[in-house]
């Protein structure tokens, strides 16, 4: 879980730095996105992947050895589950973003880039609370508490954007 999460944080800033390339010399750009491109494949094919189907089998083995009683009775897990389902996506969607800066593609701006590099930020807090503090979570009070930090996160983006801007 640790390597996908680390592979998913370092891939979304290759491909910052990958459409900021665009914005270099054209013999410039065609060198750093040659490079991007073949950081961000191996990258994918070699530790997100991988990690990620390992995070699923491990849980699923987990699941299995507890028996299908224990699955049933902790709402939280099904809601773990749900999340690592959806990041699931977000990762093969990162997978899918390769192939299209691969061909050019303006995928995002760097901006939108570094907010969506913060996806992964949320699903590891909750995942992690879902998992330490299993059903004494209270389930609104947690969402809120996300939600609240989510638009600190953008907030944070935004102030850094108009610092980077100034210099």
């Amino acid at each position: 879980m640790v390597a996908w999460f680390a592979g998913l944080f370092y891939i979304i800033r290759l491909f910052v730095y990958h459409t900021e390339a665009w914005e270099k010399s054209p013999e410039e750009s065609r060198i750093l996105s040659k490079q991007y491109h073949i950081m961000e494949s191996r990258l994918f094919r070699i530790i997100i992947r991988p990690a990620m189907l390992l995070t699923w089998i491990f849980g699923i083995a987990l699941i299995c050895t507890q028996g299908i009683d224990w699955f049933k009775a902790h709402p939280w897990l099904h809601v773990k589950l749900l999340l690592v389902f959806l990041l699931s996506g977000y990762s093969d969607y990162c997978g899918k973003m390769i192939s299209q800066l691969e061909r050019g593609e303006k995928i995002m701006t760097s901006y939108q880039l570094r907010l969506y590099n913060e996806v992964p930020t949320l699903f590891l807090l909750t995942i992690v609370l879902l998992a330490v503090y299993k059903n004494l979570l209270n389930f609104g009070y947690t969402f809120v508490g996300i939600v609240l930090f989510a638009l600190l996160l953008v907030l944070m983006t935004r102030i850094y954007k108009k610092l980077r801007l100034r210099k």
